[in-house]
């Protein structure tokens, strides 16, 4: 098994790591409905990219509960 023969320091460990930080997103607002969305990605909300609609999204959805 691999054991290290000097014990590494604080600053090297830190150096190593300096890379793993998460980056935080960068959302823009939908131009059909103003909800934030991610760039180059479909709206969840209305279904539009790029000015018309890729996905048609359904407001309301009826559930039978007697079949449940």
């Amino acid at each position: 098994m691999a054991v290290p023969q000097n014990k590494i320091t604080r600053s090297r460990r830190g150096n190593r790591r300096s890379h793993d930080s998460l980056v935080a997103d960068n959302p823009n607002e939908c131009p059909n409905c103003g909800e934030l969305k991610r760039p180059h990605h479909v709206c969840g909300a209305c279904g539009h990219y790029a000015d018309r609609e890729v996905v048609a999204v359904v407001d309301d959805v009826e559930i039978d509960e007697d079949a449940a």
